[in-house]
């Protein structure tokens, strides 16, 4: 008896914090947390709305992609998948609205979900959860960067964004 052998994708290795991008939502380049203890992936969002378009249910925010900076804001448009409870590190329970959108980290880009919160008091701006990671990316919590440095020109492009 023979057993069929599916192709799999070697994972990647990744550090504790990586530089992604989330191209459809127009972000370049963000830092982002590789969180093992987090089930779902986040964005730092504000001024968020939902609103009917033609193709059902979208969402609009905006992103301050750079850590310590709210002079640069991206302005995002994405279809609403729908909206989910998390219960934060603290316990802490919120309804957050979520979107679907790709991830570029190591070379690979994939779909991921992500919820909408406000992370001006967090350190980083997006969080990568495990159901993200699952199947795709394995962490070394004592490396950082392992994915590679942001294309230097990334964050100097967002800069100049008006």
């Amino acid at each position: 008896m023979s057993v069929a052998k599916t192709r799999r994708r070697p994972r990647s290795w990744v550090g504790w914090r990586e530089w992604v991008g989330l191209p459809a939502l127009g972000i370049e380049a963000i830092k982002a947390k590789v969180d093992t203890g987090a089930a779902t992936s986040c964005l730092h969002a504000i001024h968020v709305r939902r609103y009917r378009g033609p193709e059902g249910e979208r969402v609009r925010f905006q992103v301050h992609p750079l850590q310590r900076r709210t002079d640069i804001t991206v302005h995002c448009d994405a279809a609403l998948l729908g909206d989910r409870v998390v219960t934060s590190s603290t316990g802490h329970r919120e309804r957050r609205l979520v979107v679907r959108t790709p991830l570029a980290i190591a070379g690979r880009r994939f779909a991921i979900e992500l919820t909408l919160t406000n992370r001006d008091s967090m350190g980083f701006r997006m969080l990568i959860g495990r159901r993200a990671m699952k199947g795709r990316l394995l962490v070394d919590p004592g490396a950082s960067y392992l994915a590679g440095a942001a294309d230097s020109e990334a964050p100097r492009r967002q800069l100049r964004s008006p």
